[in-house]
């Protein structure tokens, strides 16, 4: 595979993807989202080969879960050992050692003080469900304050918390009760007459008088944030508001869940997307790039929270040894090089690109932590009007160069590279996007060439 950059051979997709994309239409749910016809067939690092031999950078690393790059070979070592000694036998019902040794290194890098206890999921989403339902069982109240633009998940009680796009949750009332939204003090969109004091002093009293009309303080069992909303569209919260909601939930005795399923493991260039906030949860939520690519989630409490019984909460495959396996090694690879490679690439990148928006005629806003960056495009600058129809041909453009990029939010590019990308794929990827932006700014590129025919 290339070193560095991508290596277009045809026409996309080429003739083995139609016919993958066509068996696709046939046999698979149409609920998935897919942003353009890929059809992968090997990883190594950052570059994707498709079935038709073309290779691209991977600046989505898979939703942000293929935090060490594609096929890390300690971690393929690592499953491939586990895996010839034992694949699975449950830790619901019995031990595995490996459980413990993962539990004692998330222990050591955990956002809060100690002692701590760990539950294991399969998933994000069912890492954010233990999480509610231990808040629930160890406040024995029902309320749960979540915020606008929020992805929890979608499962139900997670998709009770999300409220990023109405598409997620149409048709699948009535959802978990008990749940409440309040708005994300999202600064791109403060209004010129506030001062940023003001503005979050207002987003503060917004939850404050949630417990004034409708739900009782000392009813509310958690409040749940992203520390850096995802799907919301990058957007990461100003400390100050973390701080208000950590006097909030102290004030009242309820827990501060975040949610750290994307922006954890050293995506923004701390382990944990709440350590720049300076405030410490009460739990976290985890799960993409913890074990670059295998399933596994966690929650990660104080050990005084998780006081719940057996029979309370289980999970089948959850903690699977093979997957463990996978974390073990991902950790060892974060802490020796890769977080530190994120916070400095992702510094590059953003002093590359932080006079697009005065330079670049539809970006309204850069920003981000570390290799967690978003791109918001508009249509005008001072309405700050979202531009999402361009948003996606960009990333259509994008893709027919050979640099995978994906949306959030309703006008976001998100920029989420493996964090062991180098600063030459950083500029190649950067170079791309920057004339992608620009061609679709012109109107040379309005719709994709691969059509309707794909199913794309």
């Amino acid at each position: 595979m290339s070193v560095a950059g991508p290596k277009i051979k045809t026409k996309l997709p080429g003739p083995i993807a139609r016919a993958v994309l066509k068996a696709d239409r046939e046999l698979i749910s149409p609920s998935y989202t897919r942003s353009y016809p890929l059809v992968a067939k090997t990883g190594r690092g950052v570059v994707i080969e498709d079935v038709d031999g073309n290779e691209f950078l991977d600046f989505s690393a898979g939703i942000a879960v293929t935090s060490t790059g594609h096929c890390h070979p300690e971690v393929v070592a690592a499953i491939q050992k586990q895996a010839a000694e034992l694949i699975h036998m449950s830790g619901t019902d019995f031990y595995y050692p490996q459980m413990t040794q993962l539990a004692e290194r998330l222990s050591k890098i955990a956002p809060m003080p100690g002692p701590h206890k760990i539950h294991y999921a399969n998933s994000g989403a069912e890492a954010i469900e233990a999480a509610m339902k231990l808040a629930r069982y160890h406040t024995r109240r029902q309320w749960i304050i979540a915020f606008y633009g929020a992805f929890h998940g979608r499962t139900m009680g997670a998709l009770s918390l999300t409220c990023s796009k109405a598409q997620q949750r149409r048709r699948f009332s009535p959802l978990v009760p008990g749940v409440v939204h309040v708005p994300f003090p999202n600064l791109y969109r403060k209004p010129e007459h506030l001062t940023r004091e003001e503005f979050l002093k207002q987003h503060v009293t917004n939850i404050e008088d949630v417990f004034r009309t409708e739900v009782p303080p000392e009813e509310c069992a958690a409040i749940v944030i992203e520390a850096v909303q995802g799907e919301g569209g990058y957007l990461p919260v100003p400390p100050e508001f973390m701080r208000e909601l950590r006097r909030l939930c102290d004030q009242h005795g309820i827990m501060l869940i975040c949610d750290e399923v994307q922006a954890g493991m050293g995506r923004t260039g701390k382990w944990w997307s709440v350590e720049h906030t300076g405030v410490a949860p009460d739990m976290i939520a985890n799960a993409k790039g913890i074990a670059s690519g295998m399933p596994l989630g966690v929650l990660i409490t104080r050990a005084d929270i998780m006081d719940w019984v057996p029979g309370s909460h289980a999970s089948t495959f959850g903690g699977n040894p093979v997957a463990i396996a996978a974390a073990l090694a991902t950790i060892d690879i974060l802490e020796r090089e890769a977080i530190k490679n994120a916070e400095v690439v992702g510094k590059h990148m953003m002093e590359r690109m932080k006079d697009w928006p005065q330079r670049l005629p539809i970006v309204g806003d850069v920003r981000g932590l570390g290799l967690m960056i978003g791109v918001e495009m508009v249509h005008d600058k001072k309405a700050k009007t979202p531009a999402g129809e361009q948003r996606d041909r960009v990333v259509e453009l994008a893709f027919e160069k050979g640099v995978l990029f994906l949306g959030c939010g309703p006008n976001t590019l998100r920029i989420a590279p493996p964090l062991i990308v180098t600063r030459e794929q950083a500029d190649i990827a950067i170079d791309v996007l920057e004339e992608s932006i620009c061609d679709v700014a012109a109107g040379k590129f309005t719709t994709p060439s691969w059509g309707e025919e794909t199913g794309a």
